[in-house]
């Protein structure tokens, strides 16, 4: 198949996206098909092109990545490096690109990969893609809609408030809310924005900090306990994965720096524990409509009460990132992974 890999864009997570997009790209041109791996701000060129014969000259075209920086990048930058210096969100050629190939495997994450926004885009240009639709995206993407999903279901989740610039309270008595609590952007990703406050002098600087990348925050209980993932592929849970930060928690640094947390998977748990969070990882598909891939996190208090974080569209796509290690378990190479993820998004397109 011509199978293009999409991946950077404008979010903080773009340089996180690019590895996924390469690793990606790497195994599908391994499993035998052509594959231009693109960035969907910069794009191909500053011009029209004539594109015909594109995926024959795609290790030409393909974007080169290099290792994830341990910073957010900067995205004023980004955007004053683009040549013909259009606000439209897509670069220069990239709908037609994405419309030669037989699907976009989509490597994005963060703001507009994973809201929705480009999948609703995707659907009236009439290219497939891989992972869930854009109304499924959107709700998972937002933090405060999917806690809401989460309630009306059933599934555990820690107690917590959202809050605006409009509706920013700094003095959190007058809250509903206890310490310790966090502080996260209400649509962010990898953990950028996020803190813990462990007492009312710290909150107003929380809250300067998130609301620097967004407009809408969620303020949530600190839970204190183990963390863990738990992938999900058409409705089924995959063997849940422990994630153990070695300093601090797992924020930024620790998700992408070598070596900065040790991962067990299957994860140590007792019997019943690892039934109910699996379960629950389903029902988080099963309810919000993630019905290719996704991938749930969850807490674990001392008490083995669990509570859902948030779901995932699309999870890091590295041999070492979550997901795939999930998968390895079950004995799916990341190679297979990446051709099992195309054949069941595919299937969404069959009449």
């Amino acid at each position: 198949m011509n199978i293009v890999v999409l991946a950077g864009g404008l979010s903080t997570e773009r340089d996180v996206s690019f590895k996924t997009g390469s690793m990606v790209a790497k195994a599908l041109k391994e499993n035998g098909h052509k594959v231009i791996l693109l960035d969907v701000f910069m794009g191909y060129s500053d011009r029209e092109e004539d594109l015909t014969g594109i995926f024959d000259r795609a290790d030409e075209i393909s974007v080169q990545v290099s290792d994830i920086p341990t910073e957010a990048p900067d995205l004023a930058k980004v955007k004053a490096s683009r040549k013909d210096q259009s606000p439209c969100f897509f670069g220069p050629n990239v709908i037609k690109m994405c419309q030669m190939a037989d699907i976009v495997f989509m490597a994005l994450h963060g703001e507009n990969g994973e809201n929705g926004k480009i999948q609703a885009a995707f659907d009236l240009f009439g290219v497939k893609y891989t992972g869930s639709d854009y109304l499924s995206s959107a709700i998972a993407m937002n933090k405060e809609t999917s806690k809401q999903f989460f309630l009306a279901n059933g599934i555990p989740t820690p107690k917590g408030i959202s809050m605006t610039r409009a509706t920013r309270q700094d003095d959190i008595t007058k809250l509903d809310l206890t310490l310790p609590c966090v502080v996260k952007p209400c649509c962010g990703g990898s953990s950028i924005g996020v803190t813990i406050v462990r007492d009312a002098a710290e909150f107003k600087a929380a809250l300067d900090d998130a609301f620097k990348w967004e407009n809408e925050l969620v303020i949530e209980e600190f839970v204190q306990g183990r963390e863990f993932s738990v992938g999900v592929i058409e409705g089924k849970a995959l063997p849940i994965i422990e994630i153990a930060p070695k300093e601090g928690f797992y924020d930024y640094k620790n998700k992408y720096k070598a070596g900065s947390t040790v991962e067990t998977c299957p994860a140590e748990l007792p019997e019943q524990v690892t039934k109910d969070m699996q379960h629950y990882a389903e029902e988080v598909a099963r309810v919000i409509g993630l019905d290719t891939y996704s991938r749930s996190d969850f807490l674990l208090n001392d008490k083995n009460e669990m509570f859902c974080l948030e779901a995932n569209t699309l999870p890091g796509m590295t041999p070492t990132s979550l997901l795939p290690q999930e998968a390895a378990v079950i004995g799916m190479s990341f190679n297979q992974l990446c051709e099992h993820l195309i054949d069941i998004s595919l299937k969404k397109y069959e009449v």
